[in-house]
């Protein structure tokens, strides 16, 4: 997530990254792994067409990584991937993908997971069709495993020096059991991209074993009723799990419950309903916001620092220069 922050241009995380390692470790077969992976794998100016910042984008002038390891602990069936993020990662001239015929494997559950869902039958596909092809001599070699579980991260003086996996095989229904026999594999660095429990919010409900608080439809339910005017989505409502068209769906499902619940008066009054409220509660605490047209703003001055250079816009990172931007700020 902190890597992520900081290509992303996040304004809270440092504007540098440690970029040394030559040969790193990502841990997930979903498409925050993918992404972190082309990241690491392409070039810096190959990624000078996308919304990159400037800080970025020299960071990655300076990467060492040649070799890009991916490890799931199930097969191509149970990879979280998009069809078209996947098959993105072979477009570049200087990826390499690299898939072991040895990875691919099906069992029952995973034949009638591929049946049903035509997504993962596109993903088992694509992989199949890599395994099976020679490998070619593109510079960065992005390789994705399948069936290999991380064990331990192998350390020595503070640093990274590589990743213990174990062998899985599958148990007929989709799911894995380990065999036993493991692999140390030459990394010197390992990124997390299998999910994240949420925080838990004071005042709300809580399951701390899903991590996230119970709801039907969207509306929070405290025991067999639902809080008044409270309402979740995304992963604080289903936990890190699905794609982005999933949480639309949660968003959709939730929105629908809300106006419904405007609809038959079932939300809380507010002591003061009108819009200028929100302006004049903010200004009373002293808080620093931007306003919709300030957003418009911000958008027109990327789009300006990109024009000389021929890109569709150059992001601001700094929070300051952003409410600059925005007009919040003189």
């Amino acid at each position: 997530a902190d890597f992520a922050s900081w290509y992303d241009g996040h304004p809270d995380v440092p504007r540098t990254w440690d970029l040394s390692a030559e040969k790193v470790a990502v841990l997930g077969v979903g498409n925050v792994a993918l992404d972190i992976a082309r990241i690491l794998a392409k070039t810096a100016d190959e990624l000078l067409p996308t919304e990159i910042p400037p800080n970025v984008h020299e960071g990655l002038k300076a990467n060492k990584a040649v070799e890009i390891h991916v490890f799931g602990r199930r097969g191509p069936a149970q990879a979280k991937f998009s069809p078209m993020e996947l098959r993105e990662l072979d477009h570049s001239p200087n990826i390499e993908v690299i898939v072991n015929p040895e990875d691919i494997d099906y069992d029952e559950g995973s034949i009638a997971e591929r049946r049903k869902n035509k997504q993962t039958d596109m993903v088992a596909k694509t992989l199949e069709n890599w395994a099976i092809r020679d490998i070619g001599d593109r510079p960065h070699k992005l390789f994705l495993h399948f069936f290999e579980s991380p064990v331990e991260i192998l350390g020595e003086d503070g640093k990274v020096v590589g990743l213990r996996t174990e062998r899985t095989e599958l148990d007929g229904t989709g799911n894995v059991k380990g065999t036993g026999q493991t692999t140390d594999w030459d990394v010197q660095a390992v990124y997390r991209a299998v999910g994240y429990l949420s925080d838990e919010l004071p005042k709300l409900p809580w399951d701390t074993v899903s991590g996230t608080v119970p709801d039907q439809g969207g509306r929070v339910m405290e025991g067999d009723a639902p809080m008044p005017s409270t309402y979740v989505t995304g992963w604080i409502r289903r936990g890190p799990v699905g794609l982005i068209g999933h949480t639309k769906g949660d968003a959709n499902e939730t929105v629908a419950n809300l106006l419904d619940d405007f609809a038959h008066g079932r939300l809380l009054t507010p002591e003061t309903p009108e819009p200028e409220a929100v302006v004049t509660f903010l200004e009373g605490k002293g808080l620093t916001y931007t306003t919709w047209e300030g957003w418009y703003a911000l958008d027109a001055a990327e789009k300006a620092l990109g024009e000389p250079q021929g890109r569709e816009r150059v992001k601001i990172v700094e929070r300051e220069d952003m409410l600059r931007a925005s007009g919040a700020i003189d």
